[in-house]
Order: structure tokens, then sequence, then C-alpha cells
């Protein structure tokens, strides 16, 4: 047995990371699928998350990242209000070569075989039309288009979950909750930045932005030529007078070199995954920087998914995200009363409700 394989056995079973209720390994040779779904819990109800597709170094690194990415799952789900624990599935390999109508027809019939212990979605590498094709094979796949019955693109809803948790932490630091003439940086202007630039404008903000796709900036710019934009992810950190960083595209985008260089007084964005390694929140919160934990403001799009088990409704998932205005401030009050950063007040949280709903 490899020190990899044990590394990721220590996760499963013996690391506090670690607690998952079931991992599955999928392969369908006829295909080239192999895939794994990592169910973290299901305490509230049916886990619930993405399909990751990645060409990994080799199968323990996805073992690992779909073990992470399902706790990870379990917590935003917590948080979000859902009725859904926490899994994630990853398939192993580049999707420009591999995929294929028989690979997500397989892939399907996988997921079908848990019996609804495991719904999935879109994630990196995954989009509309695959869950289309998943959905084929098993009702449990969301995140499909309107002509299936689906609810589409969910980044309108991620976008607006973010803007709610700026106005929460525009709340608690400065009193008012609106960000009229407060200056933003949004780093990354794809899917959900874009949404979140129209959100801030119309708002009165002032907007600052960076991408690295040139086409990502002019479609800002053609429709507001007031908003700055920067060179790189470097500059947007260091712009005078910065109010609110945003971090809408990669993650580990709050680390060693990024935080002591921040003029922003609050971090809220879209991005997955934003703090580099642990003690990163307590290097912002030493800052005096107010961070608004990630898997908190997305939730969005993770609250539209969800709703498609029901039929799914616009309005009804609008008014959910909205909530996350409130979960927002509840953190930060949760942070202040037991004197620790917002990331881990989140946590404990998201804990304390799995907790309970196991007791029940």
């Amino acid at each position: 047995m490899t020190d990899a394989t044990d590394g990721v056995l220590h996760t499963l079973f013996r690391s506090e990371q670690g607690g998952h209720e079931q991992v599955v390994l999928c392969q369908d040779r006829a295909s080239g699928l192999k895939a794994v779904i990592a169910i973290h819990s299901t305490a509230l109800g049916p886990a619930l998350g993405g399909t990751r597709f990645y060409p990994y170094a080799n199968e323990e690194e996805a073992v690992a990242d779909a073990l992470n990415l399902a706790r990870g799952m379990s917590y935003k789900n917590a948080m979000a209000g859902l009725d859904h624990g926490g899994g994630k599935a990853v398939i192993i390999g580049d999707p420009e070569t591999l995929k294929s109508e028989e690979l997500l027809l397989a892939y399907g019939r996988f997921v079908n075989s848990l019996g609804g212990r495991y719904v999935t979605a879109c994630d990196v590498g995954t989009y509309v039309v695959d869950m289309d094709v998943v959905a084929r094979e098993t009702r449990w796949a969301t995140g499909r288009s309107p002509e299936n019955g689906g609810a589409g693109d969910s980044s309108v809803l991620t976008a607006f979950g973010v803007f709610q948790g700026m106005r929460a932490s525009a709340q608690h630091l400065w009193g008012d909750p609106t960000l009229r003439d407060r200056k933003v940086g949004v780093a990354g202007v794809g899917k959900v930045g874009h949404h979140l630039v129209e959100h801030l404008l119309a708002d009165g903000a002032q907007v600052v932005i960076t991408d690295v796709r040139e086409e990502s900036v002019r479609r800002i710019t053609d429709r507001h030529p007031n908003v700055t934009v920067v060179a790189d992810t470097e500059a947007l950190i260091r712009v005078e007078g910065l109010d609110i960083y945003a971090p809408c595209a990669l993650g580990g985008a709050l680390n060693d070199e990024s935080v002591p260089a921040l003029t922003a007084k609050v971090v809220c964005g879209a991005a997955n995954n934003q703090l580099a390694h642990p003690g990163v929140e307590k290097d912002l919160a030493d800052r005096g920087i107010l961070y608004a934990p990630d898997y908190v403001v997305n939730a969005g799009g993770v609250i539209q998914v969800a709703d498609e088990l029901r039929g799914f409704d616009f309005d009804r998932c609008k008014v959910q995200a909205a909530k996350i205005f409130d979960t927002t401030l509840a953190i930060f009050a949760r942070a202040k009363t037991d004197g620790i950063p917002p990331a881990a007040a989140a946590d404990r949280i998201a804990e304390q409700r799995m907790a309970e709903a196991r007791r029940s």
C-alpha cells in the first residue's frame, strides 16, 4: 500500500477532516469511466454536491479531492438551510478528450445505484448539457436545462447571494447595508462575477475589476465605461481605498502573500476554498479584515439546484438566497461572542445543525 493511499485512508477513517459515511469507486471499462463518489453526511437529508471532471495526477489525489469537497458541501448545505447533507463526485480524466455520452450515461447509472443517497449537479468540467445526459439514467441529477425540467444556469442566484453577504458585511462593519460609494474590487468577472458587478453598480458602488480574459472585462466596460480596470489580482488587492475585495475566480486567493497586501476592510466573494490553508482566517482577523465565509455567501447556486428536486421556482429560490444576509450577520455575531474568526463560527453553526439532526 502506497504512502498516498495511507494518507487517503487516514483522512477517511482517522483524521478530524474525515468521518465520511461512504466512498464509492466507480469504473466502466467500455467508456473509460473512473469516478469517485464521496458521501460525507446524510444527517440533514440526501447528500447533494456536484460532479467534478478533472485530469488528476493519480487516483489517490482524486479520492482525496472528493473527500475534501464532500465535507465542504455538508457545511455549505447546512448553512444554506437545506435539508441535504454533503457529497461530491469526481470523474478522473481530461473532459476535453474523455467525456462522451456513453461515459456520462455510465456515470448516471452509478449515481442511480445509490438510490437517492447522493444527488449530483454541475461542477468544474461538467455543464448543464452533461447533467441532461446523466439524468437519462437517474432522477438524482440536478442542474439540468429548462428544456429538460431543470433550472439551468445557477450563476444568477450565486451572485445574488454574494451580494447579500456583502450587504451583511457592510451592516456589521459600517452600520448600513448599502454599498453606495463603497469601493469594491471584483477579481474574476465571468459567469458569476459579471452578475455581481451589476448588483454593485445598481446599489451605487464604485467598482474595480480584473480578469485574465479580455472578453470578460470588455463585456462589462462596453456597458459600464465608468468601471475601473486593473491589470491583475496583484494590483487589485493593493488598490488604495478599497472597501471590499471579492475573489470570484480561483480558490486559494487568501494566502500568506495576499493577506498582508490587502487594502480592503472586507473580503466577500464567490470563489470556493478562498483560504489557502488553516490559519489564514486568523491572519485576516489579526489585520482587522472582516471575512465572510465563502461557502456561506456563494450558496445561491446550491439553493437553486436543490429546488429542482421539487420543481424549480426562481422566486422561491431568490427568497431563500436572500436569507444569506441574515445568516452572514448571525455568523459575525457568533464570532464576536465566541471570540473566534467568522470562518470558525460558521463551522460551529453548521456542525451544531448537523449534530442536532443526528440526535432527532
